[in-house]
């Protein structure tokens, strides 16, 4: 349990049977009445924020996220296979269980499988990426004005922008948060 007074940024906490994590919390004390904590929850599983605000005496019991390593495999369909390295268990996710989070994710590759009580609500994959692209226009020669950008796509099949001067075959490194180009490797 965990009381209001005690809110942290990236704290989990459970209430109303879904697990929330803190995004901003304030203490509040006004002139009149008495003190309480306002705060921006992210439901985990659904991705919504709300507002609450709380008693500082408050308590909440605190969510326990287990994430694991675990590598991906292959794609069937909707499903996508990951695979427990150190077990070799294997399971399956559908598409609206794992969102866009594999758009830069090869296969082979190892990914963070995020669990609340044994099941699975989300899929976090590396921060940067290495990959090639398979598909872009040309750049052309004095086309040089600072910051223009064109889309390009990688072999993952995720659409990127990229700097002119980059070009079908490179191999780029991306951030997986933000999906931008960071460099050319």
């Amino acid at each position: 349990m965990i009381s209001a007074g005690d809110f942290r940024n990236g704290i989990t906490i459970e209430l109303d049977n879904n697990i929330y994590q803190i995004i901003e919390f304030q203490h509040v004390k006004p002139g009149k009445g008495a003190a309480f904590v306002r705060t921006k929850l992210k439901n985990i599983k659904s991705g919504g924020v709300v507002e609450k605000t709380f008693r500082p005496t408050e308590k909440c019991p605190q969510a326990r996220i287990d994430r694991k390593d675990m590598q991906y495999l292959y794609a069937d369909g909707d499903l996508y296979n990951f695979m427990d390295t150190e077990t070799f268990e294997q399971i399956a996710l559908n598409q609206d269980e794992i969102g866009d989070a594999m758009k830069f994710v090869k296969e082979n590759e190892m990914v963070k499988m995020c669990s609340h009580n044994g099941s699975v609500f989300a899929v976090e994959p590396p921060l940067f990426v290495e990959l090639e692209i398979t598909e872009t226009e040309p750049g052309f020669k004095g086309d040089t004005a600072t910051g223009a950008t064109k889309p390009a796509i990688v072999e993952t099949g995720a659409q990127v922008l990229v700097p002119l001067f980059v070009n079908q075959g490179d191999k780029i490194k991306i951030d997986t948060r933000t999906g931008e180009y960071l460099s050319r490797v």
